[in-house]
């Protein structure tokens, strides 16, 4: 019974450690040196080393899905507009 007890201990802490959402919004600000990403609604989000940073610009529409590590926003995945309306 204690062995369980422990699996379903375990299986909980380790379905708590991350949280995946998703959300969308206007970009505020894009801080290239901290490689962060604020959307109007003020909260941050942390990107990865090969996002190309240019590609993203204050005012734009973007959804993004992310995981919480340690308190932290992570992206794993963004879709940004259309840009071949040229």
């Amino acid at each position: 019974m204690r062995t369980l007890i422990g699996a379903i201990a375990a299986t909980l802490l380790l379905s708590t450690a991350a949280f995946a959402g998703q959300t969308e919004g206007l970009i505020k600000k894009v801080d290239k040196d901290a490689l962060t990403l604020t959307l109007d609604d003020g909260k941050s989000y942390k990107l990865n080393a090969e996002t190309d940073l240019d590609a993203l610009k204050p005012g734009m529409d973007i959804v993004i899905a992310y995981d919480v590590n340690n308190g932290e926003n992570v992206v794993t995945d963004m879709q940004l507009p259309d840009s071949d309306t040229n």
